[in-house]
């Protein structure tokens, strides 16, 4: 009997369309490997708190919107439990790595606060709206915007507070820290144009003022010389702040100091802790205006235009700000632009309901999940064959072999064309593949017997009728078992195996088992048809 007389065969003929019809979509879309395959990072983040589940569904989306606007593609969000989360991203680029990372860590709360008030926040932003405009180079200076609109609820709330605040500036600010104190060495002071310190410092306080929520700065000599005198106000509000904001070279003795009074530190590079300040003109005529302070999450500072600050209603901001000038053009140019993109993809995702705390990421070198895709195909293949030859053996036919192989390979080949174009092939999806192998032996054992037990075409029917309440059976029992572990926030690592063991069951009794059954049938039922 040829080949071509099989697929006379409408099942036969349907596995191979389907086959056929994933083949082309693979080509076009491609399969989606997990990192252990692929390579890339996963990266943990334990919550502050337990969290709900539709919680948890809110801050992955959260973190997808960020991630896919900052430009990373194919990252996989999965919750684990009620108080954990992992990030793949398919990449081992440090700059990646920490890209994300500053993403993921990021609160999301903006507030852009005048004169110690709140004029406008996160929560009347239109997300839809929030936009990065292209790098703007003027001499050898480069500045980045981000424009957005906002709620007309929120827009008359704005002119409420900038109404009569002309010239005097709006701080904006993303992830304000709360319940802070800044230790700030008077080093970093006086030194972007030549202020003097105290004009500075008043500066600072302006922007820090928030009514009960100012955040206040402790002022450390240089020799840290003023340390005993700056430690009585750390020990008389320890209960009243929970967090010190300083310089990472800080004495390890005042850091000590400040964790025995337990103090949350939060160390922070030089050049952030350093105030950047630009030549300009406020209300009170000082030549001076302090522009951005990472440290505390200042983005920027711009001037009150008189025409906003009037009582007229405007429903479309920008937030703006430069890249360091110590830097080459080229460098500025692609500071701007990775600023502008974080800002936008923070602002287009929203706040997280809670804090997050990041873990250390675990990298898959591209060279280690190539090895990893050997020993997985390797693996597939020796099921593959085992099952064939113990089929083989058990009923000493030689032609079993074919139909095995034949409709085993097509299963395995749509399970991870399914899996792939919807989803991640991972370590736990081979694993349920391999799993999926070794179920299949029953139901071919089944189908093998009552075909093989020789008697007329019409009896044949019946037997494989039977057999096939069997097969249903079977499938429908493993799908209820694999349903937990589907459905599991806590066995995130699993899901992928149930996925693969699913997909293979309800492909087994719908598509290549009765393949499986069609071949036999026609090869057995035929005249003249051997024992072979």
């Amino acid at each position: 009997m040829s080949f071509f007389d099989y697929l006379k065969d409408k099942r036969v003929l349907g596995l191979l369309l389907f086959v056929v019809l994933l083949a082309i979509s693979d080509y076009r879309f491609g399969l989606h490997l997990g990192i252990e395959f692929a390579g890339g990072t996963q990266i943990p983040i334990t919550l502050e708190h337990s969290v709900s589940p539709n919680q948890t569904n809110q801050i992955i989306s959260i973190l997808q919107q960020r991630l896919s606007t900052f430009g990373l593609k194919q990252i996989s969000i999965e919750g684990v439990g009620t108080s954990q989360i992992l990030v793949d991203i398919p990449s081992v680029n440090q700059s990646d790595i920490q890209g994300t990372i500053s993403l993921i860590q990021s609160q999301g709360q903006f507030q852009g606060i005048v004169n110690g008030k709140v004029a406008v926040d996160g929560s009347g932003i239109l997300s839809g709206s929030v936009g990065a405009s292209q790098p703007t180079v003027i001499g050898s200076n480069v500045s980045w915007s981000v424009n957005f609109y906002i709620t007309q609820q929120a827009a008359v709330q704005f002119s409420k507070i900038v109404f009569g605040q002309a010239n005097k500036p709006i701080y904006m600010y993303l992830d304000r820290p709360s319940s802070a104190v800044v230790l700030l060495n008077t080093s970093l002071l006086g030194t972007s144009i030549g202020a003097s310190q105290r004009t500075e410092i008043a500066d600072l306080n302006a922007a820090l003022a928030l009514g009960n929520k100012t955040i206040p700065i402790e002022l450390l000599n240089p020799n840290a010389g003023n340390w005993n005198a700056t430690y009585g106000f750390f020990k008389e509000n320890a209960g009243r702040y929970r967090t010190v904001i300083l310089q990472n070279n800080t004495p390890s003795f005042i850091i000590n100091n400040l964790t025995a009074l337990n103090y949350t530190i939060t160390k922070v590079t030089g050049s952030n802790m350093t105030p950047a300040f630009q030549v300009g003109q406020n209300a009170s005529g000082v030549s001076e205006l302090l522009n951005s302070w990472p440290a505390v999450g200042l983005l920027t500072a711009p001037i009150l235009n008189p025409s906003i600050t009037n009582g007229n209603i405007s429903e479309s901001y920008t937030i703006s700000g430069t890249a360091p000038s110590t830097l080459s053009v080229s460098a500025q140019t692609t500071y701007a632009t990775d600023q502008a993109k974080l800002v936008q993809s923070i602002l287009t995702g929203g706040a997280l309901p809670v804090q997050v705390i990041v873990g250390t990421p675990t990298v898959t070198q591209p060279t280690l999940g190539a090895q990893f895709e050997r020993i997985s195909v390797i693996a597939l293949v020796l099921a593959v064959i085992a099952v064939s030859i113990v089929i083989a053996l058990r009923y000493r036919r030689i032609f079993l072999i074919s139909p095995i192989l034949l409709t085993t390979l097509a299963e395995l080949f749509i399970i991870l064309s399914v899996i792939g174009l919807i989803g991640t092939i991972d370590l736990a999806a081979i694993a349920g593949m391999i799993a999926v192998i070794g179920t299949g032996v029953d139901a071919q054992i089944i189908i093998s017997d009552e075909i093989l037990n020789r008697g007329t075409d019409a009896t044949m029917k019946i037997r494989l009728s039977n057999a096939f309440y069997v097969v249903y059976a079977d499938a429908f029992l493993l799908i209820i078992a694999m349903l937990p572990l589907f459905f599991s926030t806590s066995l995130v690592s699993v899901i992928g195996f149930s996925e693969s063991t699913i997909i293979g069951a309800l492909l087994g009794v719908f598509v290549t088992r009765p393949s499986y059954a069609a071949i036999l049938s026609r090869h057995y039922s035929k005249p003249g048809a051997t024992n072979a």
